[in-house]
């Protein structure tokens, strides 16, 4: 059974969510919060699989939200995923870099809500890689072009000294990540074995101290191991 956690300022919202998600059988909302803090502190109480977090409430935001429940080692078995709307494209890139698993519109069809949360708490944290690199290329080219700056602009998060300890191996695996593979692919393409894309994988989260892949994909482009357009 997959617990949920609804975080939204809009009771409707809530209600409306909520009752899709209820209709499955493997998926039990376990709570509900208004804001920020309230999501914070049912989080910490409920242990839910899944918070499904809107970014724009009154208060603590649900990009500040995502960062203290992602850096909470109590949580870690918690995933945020992200609702969303399509003009809010630096508040997602926010979120994914704070931790987030990954992204669903607030317009989506109730299947697709129900599948994202499920995909989430699989373990599959990005629901879409391709969507994902999308959203930062938009992001960094619309970023670059306010400046007046035609290149991947400098990281905006201090990724620690496993950056640079990684393999070349390793950032070969990064880039095929961020491209969107599966670690199956990565498998087939690279001729190694699916255990072993995967460890490579974990290790290159680790180093990175990266929740999932959300934040791989946004590491190689504030990197440049990847640009808009590859």
């Amino acid at each position: 059974m997959t617990t949920v956690l609804v975080a939204d300022d809009q009771a409707l919202i809530r209600q409306a969510v909520t009752e899709i998600l209820s209709t499955h059988p493997r998926i039990s909302v376990v709570g509900e919060a208004r804001d920020g803090v309230e999501a914070i502190s049912e989080t910490r109480s409920k242990h839910p699989d899944v918070v499904l977090m809107d970014i724009r409430m009154p208060g603590m935001d649900g990009i500040e939200a995502t960062a203290q429940i992602c850096a909470d080692p109590a949580l870690a078995e918690t995933h945020v995923l992200v609702l969303t709307t399509f003009e809010e494209d630096d508040y997602v890139v926010s979120a994914l870099k704070a931790g987030a698993s990954g992204f669903i519109g607030k317009g989506a069809e109730p299947d697709d809500i129900i599948r994202a949360v499920l995909s989430v708490d699989a373990g599959d944290a990005l629901l879409s890689p391709n969507a994902t690199r999308s959203l930062i290329q938009r992001y960094i080219v619309r970023e670059n072009a306010d400046n007046g700056v035609y290149a991947v602009p400098l990281a905006h998060r201090d990724w620690g000294p496993g950056a640079r300890e990684l393999t070349d191996r390793e950032r070969e695996v990064l880039v095929l990540v961020a491209r969107g593979y599966s670690n199956a692919e990565i498998a087939d393409l690279l001729v190694i074995s699916p255990h072993t894309a995967k460890t490579h994988v974990n290790r290159i989260m680790m180093k990175l101290d990266a929740h999932d892949r959300a934040q791989l994909v946004i590491f190689a482009y504030e990197s440049g191991l990847l640009a808009p357009g590859m």
